[in-house]
């Protein structure tokens, strides 16, 4: 067996991760924009540029919340953008904001609307007690123009630059007069007890003079924003000047609020349409990865699975020609994996769990590998919002029928006989326990009136898709898997169970099982960092094409630590290996609990016990869903492989 050349490697991952950044999603049009009254009005482009605003969240809640919730000023006439089903399931909640421009019409200190608070009413107390628990939880805002976040650059340590796709509604200094979060930017946020309102807006709007392909026109290629604190002394006329809005924590008297923005437009040229996101995901915090590092550590893995695997095939040929060449007294007096032919076969106990499983896990791999294939190639980078969940979701529901063909013929194989158990619980179990965690989870979001809930008529529309098309799949995919006969062993089983012998510590189940999940591990957990950061602490993830690479590295490593470990076992005579291939590699998932666990306490800030139980809840979620993939490709690899090496022996 051949092992991959390191530089092939190198040069592939480079052109998935050069993939994954500069190909920019096909099927997304650009928008060109002209001034009002200009001689290029005949031509298809708008001069209104319209503000859009999505939901708020932190870092230090697992809660977000939709705009209108926190009371800022609202659209007269709002709209609602059609969510797609991804969308709709992470939350997004994207709506028209009162932040409206002109194209090219700069504009100083605009006033958008005022904001009274009379603490006598319990109903305004209760919406600013709302909006200091938001600054004090550090809640962002989400703006968007032309399909592009509204980024907040700011400089860090070393000078570096970094966007943000977000920026926070206000912030606290406390009891001991230390600034939090973002009261860190401006020295005059140093009242004790404080909350500082972020009530004015410098947004620049960075556009490319004339369409690429029209000629006519321009593109807009970059927003940003600066968010500031200002007490304005004349709401009617602001001037946006006078000292931070503040808000004492124990204050009792009425509060006004006036929201005002800045917009300023700004020509560049060298910022082509396609490549500009390129400014915000080379910036964002901690993106700035060890390429090689990284590569370098991979590329090891993969070159000493190799080695075990060409270590092992040198040793098995040996065994095998050194087999076939003795006579039957030899036979007997031979020990190791040859000795349990006879066994090898025998249909393991709980069959039908193991086929469920394995049936589910085929749905899952393929699943995967698709979606990942296809956010390679750019059609679910992060411009196309929801898209990523909107086709791994679509994915799963057309799977159904390889999920119900692997799951039947493995039931058959093992000599079952209850076929309508088994279509049922291929099609309703795994399915119906991440449907009854994520209905849990979405009730205390409800609970919580939360904007990640899932409105009832979505789970109606997931139910559908579940028992109206992925139901229907599976039981077709049964019908075929029934249909055919179970798969023939190389090998006839014997009706009388060999005794095993006593095993040694590092043979015995459960330490194999736990090693097995090691290797396999370390080949995620640097891009499980990323992944978990994008998903709790709200950063983009658009590395796809190494996470493509990392999926082929698992895959390979998680069949040659299962094949190892189960030829170990083999070699001690105990031939109790289905379940132990399926938990092997599956063990892979425990090990991506304790890190989860890990993550939760060390890098990130969630307080509440609704956060923590969602946290918790969504993460099981996942960790069962890794289970089930990972195991299945240690399974297949050890049934090829016990299949290969018995079929091959002369057995009389």
């Amino acid at each position: 067996m051949k092992s991959l050349n390191p530089s092939f490697i190198f040069l592939l991952s480079l052109t998935l991760v050069s993939s994954s950044v500069a190909f920019y999603l096909p099927g997304l049009a650009p928008v060109s924009f002209c001034e009002k009254n200009s001689k290029e009005d005949a031509v298809e482009c708008q001069t209104e540029i319209q503000l859009f605003v999505n939901r708020l969240d932190s870092v230090e809640s697992v809660l977000p919340y939709e705009y209108d919730a926190f009371n800022f000023c609202k659209d007269k006439d709002e709209i609602r953008p059609s969510e797609n089903l991804g969308q709709v399931l992470f939350g997004e909640r994207i709506e028209t904001s009162p932040y409206k421009f002109s194209f090219k019409a700069d504009k100083a200190c605009e006033r958008v609307c005022t904001i009274l608070y009379e603490t006598a009413k319990k109903e305004d107390k209760l919406k600013l007690d709302f909006l200091k628990r938001g600054m004090e939880l550090n809640y962002q805002h989400h703006w968007i123009v032309d399909n592009m976040p509204v980024t907040w650059c700011y400089l860090v340590e070393d000078n570096q630059k970094v966007c943000n796709p977000g920026f926070p509604i206000g912030c606290l200094v406390n009891q001991e007069g230390n600034p939090k979060d973002a009261c860190v930017i401006n020295a005059d946020f140093n009242r004790k007890n404080t909350y500082y309102v972020f009530n004015h807006v410098d947004i620049t709007i960075i556009y490319h003079s004339e369409d690429e392909t029209t000629g006519v026109g321009a593109r807009l290629v970059a927003a940003t924003l600066e968010p500031k604190s200002i007490k304005h002394s004349d709401d009617n006329n602001p001037t946006c000047e006078g000292t931070p809005m503040d808000i004492p924590v124990d204050s009792s008297s009425d509060i006004k609020v006036t929201y005002t923005y800045s917009v300023k437009f700004k020509q560049n040229n060298e910022i082509k349409w396609a490549s500009r996101w390129d400014y915000i995901l080379v910036s964002m915090p901690h993106s700035n990865i060890q390429w090689f590092s990284i590569m370098n550590s991979l590329v090891i893995v993969l070159f000493l699975s190799g080695m075990v695997a060409m270590i092992m095939l040198r040793t098995l040929h040996k065994d095998i020609a050194r087999y076939n060449q003795m006579d039957q007294e030899e036979v007997q007096e031979e020990s190791g994996w040859k000795q349990v032919h006879g066994d090898v076969f025998r249909p393991p106990k709980m069959g039908m769990l193991l086929s469920v499983f394995l049936g589910q896990g085929t749905q899952i791999f393929i699943m995967t590998f698709i979606t990942l294939f296809l956010a390679c190639l750019g059609f679910l980078s992060p411009a196309n919002r929801g898209a990523l969940m909107t086709c791994s979701v679509v994915l799963w529901v057309l799977l159904g029928t390889p999920a119900g063909y692997v799951s039947s013929r493995l039931y058959k194989t093992f000599g079952g006989e209850k076929w309508k158990s088994n279509v049922l619980l291929t099609a309703l179990l795994c399915p119906g326990i991440v449907f009854v965690d994520f209905f849990l989870m979405n009730l205390i979001l409800w609970v919580e009136g939360s904007s990640a809930a899932v409105p009832f008529g979505t789970l109606v529309a997931i139910l559908a898709l579940w028992f109206g098309i992925s139901v229907p799949l599976t039981f077709v995919g049964a019908y075929f898997g029934f249909k055919k006969p179970g798969i023939e062993p190389p090998v006839r089983t014997n009706q009388i169970p060999r005794q095993i012998p006593q095993q040694s510590f590092f043979t015995k189940p459960v330490p194999g099982i736990i090693m097995g999940g090691i290797l396999p591990f370390g080949c995620i957990f640097i891009q499980l960092f990323f992944i978990l950061n994008s998903i709790w602490s709200h950063q983009m993830y658009y590395m796809f094409g190494f996470l493509f690479l990392v999926f082929i590295i698992l895959l390979i490593t998680c069949s040659e630590a299962t094949v190892l470990l189960c030829y170990f076992h083999l070699c001690a005579e105990d031939y109790h290996w289905w379940w132990r291939s399926f938990l092997t590699s599956g063990f892979t998932a425990v090990y991506l609990f304790v890190y989860a666990v890990h993550y939760f306490y060390s890098k990130l800030q969630i307080i509440g016990a609704a956060s923590t139980i969602l946290y918790f809840g969504y993460t099981s979620i996942m960790v069962l869903i890794f289970f089930i993939f990972t195991g299945t490709i240690g399974f297949f690899a050890c049934y090829l492989f016990v299949n290969k090496i018995y079929s091959v022996l002369k057995v009389d």
